[in-house]
Formats: structure tokens, C-alpha cells, sequence
């Protein structure tokens, strides 16, 4: 018997963290398959130099994935280490070390990796796929579809991959940006610009709570960034474009291990918050209060915030909507056999902390798998 996978063909649309972990996979698994992945910009990996402030959080211990990504990284040679909170990185703590051992891997394995190509059409017809592209026409027995949302779209992912699934029969949820920065009208950020506090961060759309998070909150002259804040932007960026003025309030806990009466008692034996909250924050808790001191104790509890926004597509980590999951099974179209999606164009995401690279590195991965599984049940003579 011989088996249809040594001899297929198979086109991944998109160099980044999914497609260059499905294309390596695929060549391990099937070493005589013709593997060739589309990239839109004129190098690969753009947007994995870019993650982790460039350290490439490329997993975290809690994450779904984390052992088959551990596993799949020890195996091309890249030794990991973990750091704070579970976050695992390269042992270099450098993203280009990630990149660079993925793609000797492709060199290695011969995945033809073409870049300035920018897929323009894909048809499925019996014999397979057609992928027109800017430089000619393509076709595969399968094609993996890991081109990415619309965040960061000068860095590779320019939303276009959501109208080619269309085309083959997909629908796409509502989309949004998310970790991603809040603007806000109020005056009092900008005052304290570059001041960071650990502090919890409550989310209000319309008067309800639609969000809560704890962790570092850096206050901005546009507004609000941090962890914490990246991960309650989700909230503030689906009111947003679910209605047109939602009214949306951050509520900030500045002092989060001390209830209103302690904070209140601590103002009136010290007579400010400095020694908790230093110079900048205690300064305008007490300017907003009007110097009185219950009044700043709640204001240290309950800050208001107005909420305008956020900084959009340009500053987002990700995008929140895409491909419903109940559309695709082990990765594979559930419209349009053969087709495989995998990554930010699912409507899947997570937390800060690694949780959002480890699904994009795991799922083309599994992709990768369930193709070798399907070509091992067929025989093409």
C-alpha cells in the first residue's frame, strides 16, 4: 500500500506562529509531502518577533497546550525556561531565537516558505485546491488557513483571511480588538502618566459590571495600559462595536488589600495615602476628594474612569470573533473538506500570560496531525 500523505500536497497560508508550527510538523510526520507556506509580508514571523516585548511568551504551564508545545519545541532543539506566573519563554529570551530555530527547521525539512505572496482566492474543486495568489496560481490537496486576525495587521495579519473562509462556505462572528490599550476623556491619566499600581480594575458597560481583573495598571497620557487592563479590553471593545455610544466606566481598586475604613484610618493617623500609593496617586486621589478624607478613602477604592475606546486594530495583541468553533472538527472545515484553520482566525482567545501564542503554536500543530491522520486512510494509486 501506498500511502496518499507521502505524496501530497499541502498549501499553509501564513508565516507566522501556526503556520510554521503546522509546516514543520507535517514535513516530520511526512517526509516526502510537498509542504510550501504563502506569506503575505516580505519575511516570515513578523509577529513572533514581536511577542512578549520581544521575548516571545511562547506558553505558560497552564495553558491547554502546554505540554505538546513543550514537547514539539524540545524536539527542533529550543530550550525553554519558566518565568513568573507560570509565563514560559525561550532560554535566550529573545523571540528571534523562536523564529530562527523554526525556520532552520523548514530550511531542514524542505518546507518552501514564499514570501511577498498574498493569497488573493482559494477554490475547492474534486481534485483538490486552487490558491491564486500575487505571484501565480497554487494547487494542494490541502490547505491550512493560519493567516491570522486583524491585530497588528503592519506585522503580517491584515484581517484578509476571514473573507477567503467566507468564500468557502464560512461565517465570521462580530470583530474586535482585545489586549489591547483603553483611552480615556479623563484628565487625571495624563497627570500621572508612567505611574504604574497594582490595583483590581472593574469594566461597567451601561451601569453593569462586565469585567474584573487584578494586576498592574500603567496610566498613560491617552488613557489606561497593563496587563490588567489588557485583559478587561475585551469588554470595553465589544460594547463598543456592538452599540454605537455605550457608556463605559473603569473602576479602579488602588489599594485592593485594605477595605475603605482601613484606608480611611490610615489617611487620618498620616494624614495622606503617600506611604501606601507614593507622591502622584495619593496627590490625586486627595485632589479629587477636595482634601476630604472620606471621600478620598472612596475615591482610593472606587476611581471612575471614563472609558472612550481603545487604540484599535494597530495596538491590539489579538482579535476576539472569528471562524465559530462549531464550524471546523480537529481543526478541519466542516464546509469545505480538506481545509484546515487553525489560530487567531478561530474565534478562541485568552488572557495575557503566553495563553494566546500556546493555542496559535497547539492548534496548528493539531492541524498538522489530524492531515497525517486523514492521509494515512487513503490509498492513491
Amino acid at each position: 500500500m501506498r500511502y496518499f500523505g507521502e505524496s501530497m500536497t499541502a498549501i499553509i497560508i501564513g508565516a507566522g506562529a501556526s503556520g510554521l508550527a503546522c509546516a514543520v510538523r507535517l514535513k516530520q510526520k511526512l517526509k516526502n509531502a510537498d509542504v510550501t507556506v504563502l506569506e503575505r509580508l516580505e519575511s516570515p514571523g513578523r509577529k513572533i518577533l514581536a511577542t512578549g516585548n520581544g521575548r516571545c511568551n511562547i506558553t505558560n504551564t497552564k495553558a491547554e497546550n502546554y505540554n505538546l508545545n513543550s514537547e514539539f519545541f524540545s524536539d527542533i532543539g529550543l530550550v525553554l525556561r519558566e518565568q513568573e506566573e507560570g509565563r514560559v519563554y525561550p532560554y535566550s529570551l529573545k523571540a528571534e531565537t523562536v523564529l530562527a530555530v523554526l525556520t532552520d527547521q523548514c530550511e531542514k525539512l524542505g518546507v518552501k516558505i514564499i514570501t511577498s505572496c498574498k493569497v488573493l482566492r482559494i477554490k475547492k474543486s474534486e481534485s483538490g485546491f486552487s490558491v491564486r495568489t500575487e505571484k501565480g496560481e497554487f494547487t494542494a490537496d490541502y490547505v491550512i488557513a493560519a493567516t491570522g486576525g486583524k491585530a497588528q495587521g503592519a506585522l503580517g495579519s491584515d484581517g484578509s483571511g476571514y473573507a477567503l473562509m467566507r468564500s468557502l462556505g464560512h461565517s465570521v462572528t462580530t470583530l474586535y480588538p482585545a489586549l489591547v490599550q483603553l483611552t480615556s476623556s479623563s484628565r487625571y491619566p495624563r497627570m500621572i502618566k508612567g505611574t504604574r499600581a497594582k490595583c483590581g480594575i472593574g469594566i461597567f458597560i451601561n451601569g453593569i459590571e462586565a469585567a474584573h481583573e487584578s494586576g498592574e495598571v500603567l496610566f498613560t497620557d491617552y488613557g489606561l495600559s497593563g496587563i490588567a487592563v489588557m485583559n478587561v479590553s475585551a469588554a470595553v471593545s465589544g460594547a463598543f462595536a456592538s452599540e454605537e455610544k455605550p457608556k463605559c466606566l473603569a473602576v479602579l481598586d488602588l489599594i485592593p488589600e485594605l477595605s475603605e475604613n482601613e484606608v480611611l484610618e490610615h489617611i487620618s493617623r498620616f494624614g495622606s495615602l503617600k506611604g501606601i500609593l507614593g507622591t502622584k496617586l495619593s496627590g490625586i486621589t486627595e485632589k479629587q476628594a477636595g482634601g476630604d478624607p472620606k471621600l478620598q478613602a472612596h475615591t482610593a477604592k472606587n476611581w471612575r474612569l471614563i472609558i472612550t475606546g481603545t487604540k484599535g486594530y494597530d495596538f491590539a495583541q489579538i482579535t476576539c470573533g472569528g471562524i465559530p468553533l462549531n464550524e471546523v472538527e480537529t481543526y478541519e472545515s466542516k464546509k469545505t473538506k480538506g481545509l484546515y484553520i487553525c489560530g487567531e482566525l478561530l474565534d478562541r482567545q485568552f488572557p495575557c500570560g503566553g495563553f494566546n501564542l500556546d493555542f496559535a503554536w497547539g492548534s496548528g500543530i493539531a492541524a498538522a496531525d489530524a492531515i497525517v491522520k486523514a492521509c494515512g486512510s487513503y490509498d492513491k494509486d
